[in-house]
């Protein structure tokens, strides 16, 4: 980074993040990125780094990072007073300073470079989304040179206004969409997790060197993939990922996703009746069928019956698992009969539904 932008002081950072999961990604912002965490809300992380280089785009628990122009907690729902604010705020934002940034970290585009406005806003309010993002865009008016154009998609440039009920931040996008859309996961199946949702329950595993974790309804290997990653992050050493569906076209997709992470096991198989030994996991982390895949409860209990029992005989003393479900009743009964101890508990959202993760540890 130049001289001139280690003399000024840095801006502030946040984080989009999964509702339900700030937690986690402020741990790995801490942990990981050595920042520091000034405040979290719902499904944003806001922190500090003495340092400002390409290390804030190896995030994995994240959607995106952002550099700060301004934030509030103070909406009024007036919309003249909220729309005025908006402006003004942004007006005074330090946006040469966070295009400075912007450009250290990443290559300035060649010929006319492009910007983008979005708007997102949440809640009620006095007014539309689009009156905001103008709101946005009037405070902006001069920020950009004449030869740089709007665009709409890959822009090289993107300025995001968030707006959730009473909170408002506004910010210079710093990730793309590689943050969210992994370069390996090139196959997809329905139903298939979030990259920083896979990440997150990878952290919540405390995997470490030469075991081996085991996804026995794998689907398309986010998880799988998200462990060796996290490995290869931290310089942990060798992680051994073991990794099989009953569905052939899961397999397919994992196959294909994994590929250059070399599975030490990915086959078909039914997860009630798992082709392994006795207690030869250290650590299990799967995304069990959700309740509306199967349709009838009564299936999900003895799904879920059998299934935790099997994760059970080939789970180490000590093994931890973790786990993504929709409803919880089903799986704390089948966990009763296996005498797992609870550790920790999430609620978040996915695909729209409401569901938990678990993490929980064989005695």
């Amino acid at each position: 980074m130049s001289r001139r932008l280690a003399e000024e002081p840095l801006p502030a950072c946040y984080a989009m993040v999964h509702p339900g999961l700030e937690d986690i990604a402020a741990d790995e912002i801490t942990r990981d990125l050595g920042a520091e965490v000034k405040k979290t809300s719902r499904g944003i992380v806001a922190f500090r780094c003495s340092e400002l280089g390409p290390d804030v785009l190896k995030l994995r628990t994240v959607e995106d990072v952002f550099l700060l122009g301004w934030g509030t907690e103070d909406l009024t729902h007036r919309p003249s007073v909220d729309l005025e604010h908006i402006c003004n705020w942004t007006r005074k934002a330090a946006w040469d300073q966070l295009l400075r940034i912007h450009h250290a970290i990443h290559t300035k585009p060649k010929g006319k470079p492009t910007y983008r406005l979005i708007t997102q806003m949440d809640g009620p309010h006095g007014y539309r989304r689009m009156d905001a993002g103008a709101a946005m865009a009037q405070g902006l008016e001069g920020v950009f040179p004449a030869s740089w154009k709007s665009g709409n998609e890959n822009a090289a440039v993107e300025v995001w206004l968030t707006i959730r009920g009473p909170q408002a931040v506004c910010g210079l996008r710093l990730s793309d969409r590689s943050m969210r859309h992994r370069g390996y996961k090139r196959e997809h199946v329905p139903a298939s997790l979030r990259p920083s949702v896979a990440a997150a329950m990878v952290r919540l595993a405390g995997t470490g060197p030469g075991m081996k974790v085991l996804d026995p309804l794998c689907g398309a290997g986010t998880i799988l993939a998200e462990q060796v990653e996290l490995a290869r992050q931290r310089g942990a050493g060798e992680i051994c990922i073991w990794g099989g569906d009953v569905e052939r076209e899961a397999l397919r997709a994992a196959a294909a996703n994994l590929r250059k992470f070399q599975p030490g096991l990915l086959q078909q198989w039914d997860a009630r009746q798992l082709p392994l030994a006795d207690s030869c996991v250290d650590r299990i982390i799967s995304n069990p069928p959700f309740g509306r895949q199967l349709g009838d409860p009564a299936e999900i209990a003895a799904l879920y019956r059998k299934m935790i029992a099997e994760m059970d005989r080939v789970l180490k003393p000590d093994g931890r698992v973790v786990l993504v479900v929709e409803d919880a009743r089903p799986l704390l009964d089948a966990v009763h009969y296996a005498g797992w101890q609870p550790q920790k508990q999430y609620r978040i959202r996915i695909l729209g539904l409401p569901a938990f993760i678990s993490v929980w540890r064989k005695r």
